[in-house]
């Protein structure tokens, strides 16, 4: 290791420094900081879904120490005043059991408790010191604890014992690894970011670069040295020299499902990291995975790409630039957008001759020729679909013990079944064989066979899966396949470029499927508004032998179309009509549809025997896009009527393969403006509060996410709140912060839900509802609005203190009403009454204008509290700004003894502050101020 050229040392250090990335950690959005900004210590605070971090920056914060022992974290800080850590205090993150200040010699450290299974992680960045902190893992919430060590570097120790070099990555929990040789150097690459701390014999010439999410280690090693891996604990030991186990654990395989890939089986694979080799200059992908070890013995290589011996994990080199590796799970999947180049799937099987009365292979993969349905011989089709069957079954039986047997005894028989419309026994034949043997999924007459025997028996999504086969790519018979499956299922733009993409092939097909091909291509092209398409296509149909009665009936339909086209609605109505009365629910359903919609245009039916009638036809037929037309029609017909309800119970009951149809999104679409007509646009102001709330929680996953779903809700909430509904406003807005919303939306609903708690004098759940919504970056109205929410709900359950901490110097109107109403709690009655007063400012100058419900409460509590500080000027002169409003107040007595005063005669006894103490409830002039607040936010009354 240590006799490697200087010269190349010097490259390798020059080209690794250059390749190096920066650690970057889970992006954090900026938070209010703890201090003003400029100040010498600025505490700041964010969090994301994985952990919490707190930056201390400033001139002085900046050059914090951090150190851990155990669940004890310690930060020192350069400075005997002790920063503000109040909101740790109150409201400590997920990981953080408390937080405590305590000074040291010139300095103050901050001692943070963490939690029990609680992480923790440090560094520097931004000039500013950070700890991130980590909430212990819940079961089954599939999160890791950080493993990188506090301080952000991992220790690695390399010791020399004889021929050996033993190398030991100490991180501090599980990481996922690749360990493997690559020319002159072996290579450790981990799947978290860190730094390497390297110390010890063995080491020379060895350099670390980190990215975004991995780490990398280059080591220069002797020739022909062995290397290998093992873990220990949350420790990777690395052994270079000496004699290593032969690896095992990884395999690979071939997978045609979709187009020619590789796989590779490795328990515990975790992520893909793309490296560039700083002495080669080529790129190649490491998969890393988990302990315990697991690799690839021998190495492997096609066209495309190369697998390498590796001690643990997964290497994969490649002289292309758009391999795709990605690991899922424990399957590794490395393909092309085209696929990879690999052998046929039938070129190591053994050939056999086909019989002479086989139906032989078409030109093309996905062709049906007439022949295939020809029963030659004397015992017609009964003889011949024996024989055929027969030879399979032989043909099988061999496959089973010997995986070089041909395929063709079954192939033909497969097309005999096709050819014959038995596309359920055809599927089953083919799915069997590619059981037995998988790599056929790449041949491509057994994807096309099987495409066209599901695509016959209206499995249109699996046969979509055979005809998207890489094996099928470009062919012009696929595409008049995919054509058709694109017209069943609606999408009448794309069927038209596909059967456009494959006409040049369709005379090939036998005249049955010319028929069935032309007609969807004609209605594709009714539908897009192309009527001399549609007329030369009906016309081709009709001039096909021996079409089926199902087939001419499918073309009628098609012709029915084309006259409502033409503007020409009697003879549409006709057409649809006769084609109504056959016994072939998929045909008649969409004729009787024609019908209804005609019939109702033209005034011959009213809508309550429309609805019936559509009613019925809804559970006629069902899977396809004649369902979907039906449910629309239906819809809106209810809309049409006001039946809301009805409309979108109908609507909502599509099935989930129904809304996956071309056209499917317009359901949705349908279903989402009735429900914006109904809670956005005032459609359901007519009915009672608790009659929208129960319909708005029928279909409440309807909500839309984002300011119009924040705003339906307020409104309804408004609604329930005005009829003092606060415990059904609650539950809607709980539902929609915890179900639908996310980042400041969640915040602005959390908001509301603690102001309805707090009407209802549940002060825990506000305190709940605020702090589980706490995020970075909310408006600054937002904060105000929560710290003042927050500091009474402490209030109400007695925490008085930590109520004025939230509070700290905030001088926002709603933060001075907690105030003053904690001070007249703890009885400071001469700052509380200050504080009234102050709210009440040059009010007195409105004569004209009663005074409100909140009004009266801050004057007689300023009053009051006055004459129970002593403060007879103050006193007098509120008594004399205020005194003509006790007439045509709400509470006339309590205003006049208030001003009166404790010497104010009688009328000013203490006995008589102590029942004006208990009648001037400030906390029912905040209810009636707040419900106010609300009818302003959503518009009520306009």
């Amino acid at each position: 290791m240590s006799g490697a050229p200087a010269k190349k040392r010097v490259l390798q250090t020059t080209v690794a420094a250059a390749a190096a990335g920066v650690v970057v950690f889970a992006p954090l959005a900026p938070a209010p900081s703890l201090a003003q900004a400029g100040a010498p210590v600025e505490i700041r605070i964010g969090a994301n879904a994985g952990f919490t971090r707190i930056e201390f920056a400033g001139v002085v914060g900046a050059r914090a120490r951090v150190r851990q022992d155990g669940r004890t974290v310690v930060v020192r800080i350069g400075t005997t005043a002790a920063p503000d850590v109040s909101r740790l205090r109150v409201d400590p993150p997920k990981g953080l059991e408390k937080i405590e200040t305590r000074a040291a010699q010139g300095a103050t450290e901050l001692v943070l408790t963490l939690a029990e299974g609680a992480g923790a992680t440090s560094g520097a960045a931004d000039g500013a010191v950070w700890l991130n902190l980590y909430a212990p893992a819940r079961d089954g919430d599939g999160l890791r604890r950080s493993p990188v060590p506090i301080g952000g570097a991992v220790p690695v120790a390399a010791e020399v014992k004889g021929p050996q070099t033993v190398m030991r990555f100490d991180w501090s929990g599980p990481v996922g690894a690749a360990v493997f040789r690559r020319g002159e150097a072996v290579w450790a690459v981990f799947d978290h970011a860190a730094r390497m701390q390297m110390k010890g014999e063995g080491l020379n010439g060895a350099r670390w670069a980190a990215g975004p999410d991995f780490t990398a280690v280059r080591i220069p090693v002797e020739p022909g040295q062995a290397v290998a891996a093992r873990a220990e604990g949350s420790t990777w030991v690395v052994t270079i020299g000496g004699t290593a186990p032969a690896p095992s654990g990884v395999d690979i395989e071939r997978d045609d499902a979709v187009k020619a890939s590789l796989t590779a089986r490795m328990a515990g694979a975790t992520r893909t990291v793309w490296l560039t080799d700083p002495m080669i200059g080529d790129r190649f992908a490491a998969v890393t995975a988990l302990a315990p070890g697991k690799g690839l013995k021998v190495g492997r290589r096609t066209v495309d790409v190369g697998f390498l011996p590796t001690a643990h994990g997964l290497v994969v080199e490649t002289p292309t630039d758009d391999l795709s590796v990605t690991a899922d799970g424990d399957l590794v999947t490395v393909t092309r957008p085209r696929g990879l180049t690999l052998s046929s799937p039938t070129a190591g099987l053994e050939r056999a001759a086909e019989g002479a009365d086989a139906p032989r292979a078409a030109s093309r993969p996905a062709l049906i020729p007439a022949d295939w349905s020809a029963d030659a011989g004397e015992g017609g089709f009964i003889a011949r679909h024996r024989a055929l069957q027969d030879g399979s079954e032989r043909e099988s039986g061999r496959a089973a013990e010997d995986p070089r047997a041909p395929i063709e005894a079954r192939l033909a028989y497969a097309r005999f079944l096709v050819g014959h419309g038995l596309g359920f026994e055809a599927v089953g034949v083919l799915n069997a064989l590619i059981k037995q043997t998988p790599a056929m999924q790449g041949v491509a007459e057994v994807r096309g066979l099987r495409g066209a025997a599901r695509a016959s028996i209206g499995r249109f999504n699996e046969a979509e899966a055979d005809f998207s086969s890489g094996a099928l790519a470009g062919d012009p018979s696929t595409k008049v396949w995919q054509g058709y499956v694109a017209a069943q299922q609606g999408d009448w733009a794309n069927a038209r470029r596909l059967f456009a993409a494959g006409a040049g092939v369709v005379d090939g097909f036998a005249p049955e499927w010319r028929a069935r091909f032309g007609a969807a291509h004609a209605m594709a092209a009714v539908e897009t508004g192309d009527a001399d398409a549609a007329r030369e296509l009906l016309a081709y149909v009709f001039s096909q032998p021996n079409v089926s009665a199902p087939d001419q009936l499918t073309a009628r339909l098609v012709q029915a179309r084309l006259f409502e086209l033409d503007e020409k609605p009697e003879r549409a109505l006709a057409v649809y009509k006769a084609v109504a009365r056959a016994p072939l629910d998929g045909i008649a359903t969409p004729a009787r549809l024609g019908v209804i919609k005609l019939e109702m245009a033209k005034g011959a039916l009213k809508a309550d025997a429309a609805a019936a009638q559509l009613e019925a036809l809804k559970w006629r037929w069902r899977g396809d896009a004649t369902e979907l037309a039906v449910i629309r029609t239906l819809g809106e017909l209810y809309l049409s009527q006001g039946r809301y309800r009805e409309a979108l119970t109908t609507l909502k009951t599509a099935g989930s393969k129904i809304v996956t149809l071309p056209g499917g999104d317009r359901l949705q679409a349908d279903l989402d403006n009735a429900f914006r007509a109904l809670f956005l646009e005032g459609a359901a102001d007519g009915l009672q509060p608790v009659q929208a709330l129960a319909l708005f929680f029928d279909f409440r996953e309807l909500t839309p996410v984002g300011a119009d779903g924040d705003e339906m809700v307020r409104r309804l909430a408004r609604r329930l709140i005005d009829v003092d509904l606060l415990d059904q406003a609650a539950e809607l807005l709980k539902y929609q912060a915890e179900n639908r919303l996310d980042g400041v939306a969640k915040a602005q609903v959390s908001t509301n839900l603690a102001a309805v708690y707090l009407m209802n004098r549940q002060p825990e759940e506000a305190l709940k509802a605020l702090w589980s919504s706490r995020t970075t970056l909310l408006p600054a109205a937002m904060n105000l609005e929560r710290r003042a929410l927050e500091a009474r709900a402490l209030m109400e359950l007695g925490r008085y203190e930590h109520a004025l901490e939230v509070l700290g110097k905030d001088a926002s109107p709603a933060a001075r009403d907690v105030r003053a109403d904690i001070l007249w709690k703890q009885q400071q009655w001469g700052a509380a009454a200050t504080l009234y007063d102050q709210r009440l400012g040059d009010r007195w100058k409105e004569t004209a204008v009663p005074l409100s419900e909140v009004e009266e409460t801050r004057l007689i509590r300023a009053g009051a509290g006055y004459s129970l500080a002593r403060d007879a000027g103050a006193l007098s002169r509120l008594s004399k700004n205020y005194a003509g409003f006790a007439e045509g107040a709400r509470s006339p007595g309590a205003i006049r003894v208030a001003l009166a005063g404790l010497d104010g005669g009688d009328s000013g006894r203490p006995q008589d502050f102590a029942a004006l103490s208990a009648g001037a409830d400030a906390y029912a002039g905040w209810i009636a101020q707040t419900k106010a607040e609300f009818r302003a936010k959503t518009g009520a009354g306009q």
